[in-house]
């Protein structure tokens, strides 16, 4: 068994895993803001029905995601102490300021809302709201930036020889703002807020298929889709942004992405392939004519360098990120198609029950389309843990056996099953049992007959 191969699938899995929960926590969480602003504004008791139903939604969601979490962070002390050492002048302050400035302020305020809706007043608690948005966003930046740095290290000297070589920090905001670290989190949190509106469309639309909380099903699937039909298309935009920096620092991901085995002037965009890498082809290609060329640097003759201006032991593993990426923006062109088709149906989308099959089976797939995006990240990058720098076969532990390796895979995935099972269990009973009644206008006692 190689321990290398065994890290690097434990901590794919503990992160994969984690990070199904953190981007619907920081849609919802706007998603929830927003519908709390409209209850401010209006004084539409729908608003405050809503809200409280999704804030009880978002804190199942943000348990598991701080509980699933934990794990990441023992695993660079305990499988990856080469990396550790090496990137630990740099990685150390980002992720204090994650725990400081961003995971107490949202952990604090979302105490607030799930337990001082009648404690506080209605402006406190939006504000309370607007607080868990924005610490979920500042956390995701703070993360983004130790692992942009991994992606194009800047502001750094290497200090020491052999196993005690490592990178000292040199610039602490260049480092935060290296290269990679504003394309990679506008992406990453407009992404999330996409996954957060299908997320609440699809529930909804779920409401409206089985004829119940109608009203309440109406107004959150209106947000959801006008939340995901705006965030699409800013996907694609921060998408492209992002494509542009991964073409400019790190070709040969990008080569990788596109199975570019051979440096072209005006080099064509592949839509969909099959990459062969023995006889570095890609069969049955659909390609668009010197659009790749023309998407990096708005030059369609431009020249982008293929796979062989590289070693071939420093090529990426091409069908692991090539399949992902491709799929990736395959899932982002339904983003926008599905959401646009359901404004453009205006009332119709309400009744029109293929549309809301199609919203209810399309509302995790976001999820999936970030999950594809950070595996064609992650492999794309390497064989490299520290882009250029330090390569992921000398960056784990040399102590830790195979064996213990493999036998805490079995016990993260025993722990993580459980977890999964128990979450869906509750959300289940949460969406069964569906939002609270309206409660009574202010001055009117509770049990009064109200007439409209």
């Amino acid at each position: 068994m190689d321990p290398v191969l065994l890290s690097r699938i434990q901590f794919g899995l503990t992160a994969a895993f984690h990070f199904l929960f953190p981007p619907i926590s920081i849609g919802l969480a706007w998603v929830i803001v927003y519908m709390g602003w409209r209850g401010l504004r209006t004084g539409e008791r729908i608003y405050d029905q809503m809200t409280r139903f999704w804030v009880k939604i978002l804190a199942l969601i943000f348990a598991a995601g701080v509980a699933t979490g934990i794990a990441l962070e023992f695993q660079f002390g305990t499988n990856w102490a080469t990396y550790s050492r090496f990137v630990g002048d740099i990685f150390g302050s980002p992720l204090a300021a994650e725990g400081v400035f961003a995971f107490f302020l949202e952990s604090g305020f979302l105490g607030v809302l799930i337990l001082g809706r009648n404690r506080v007043s209605k402006k406190f608690y939006w504000f309370s709201s607007l607080m868990v948005a924005v610490g979920s966003t500042l956390s995701a930046f703070w993360i983004i930036v130790a692992n942009s740095w991994q992606q194009t290290p800047v502001a750094y000297q290497i200090v020491g020889e052999g196993a005690f070589r490592r990178a000292e920090l040199t610039n602490f905001w260049l480092a935060v703002f290296n290269p990679s670290t504003l394309p990679r989190y506008f992406h990453t949190v407009v992404a999330s807020v996409l996954t957060g509106g299908f997320f609440v469309a699809g529930a909804s639309a779920w409401y409206l298929l089985k004829g119940r909380h109608r009203e309440f099903a109406r107004r959150s699937l209106q947000i959801g889709l006008i939340t995901s039909a705006v965030f699409s298309l800013l996907v694609l935009g921060v998408g492209h942004a992002h494509a542009v920096q991964v073409a400019e620092t790190q070709p040969a991901k990008m080569a990788a992405y596109e199975a570019l085995f051979e440096t072209h002037d005006g080099a064509a965009m592949i839509i969909w392939g099959f990459p062969d890498v023995e006889n570095q082809t890609v069969r049955f290609n659909i390609a668009v004519p010197k659009l790749l060329s023309f998407l990096a640097y708005f030059d369609p003759n431009a020249t982008i360098p293929g796979l062989d201006q590289f070693h071939r032991e420093e090529w990426p593993p091409i069908a692991l990120s090539f399949y992902p990426y491709h799929l990736m923006v395959a899932l982002g062109m339904w983003f926008i198609l599905l959401p646009w088709q359901g404004l453009f149906l205006k009332e119709k989308h309400f009744t029109n029950p293929i549309f809301l099959k199609a919203v209810l089976y399309s509302s995790l797939l976001p999820l999936l389309a970030m999950e594809l995006g950070w595996m064609a990240t992650e492999f794309g990058r390497q064989p490299w843990v520290v882009y250029g720098l330090l390569k992921t076969e000398d960056a784990i532990s040399a102590v830790v056996p195979a064996g213990q390796i493999l036998a805490t895979i079995i016990l993260f995935v025993l722990i993580y099953t459980l977890i999964l099972a128990l979450l869906v269990y509750i959300l289940k009973r949460e969406f069964e049992h569906g939002p609270d009644a309206e409660p009574p206008a202010q001055g009117t006692p509770a049990g009064a007959e109200v007439t409209v």
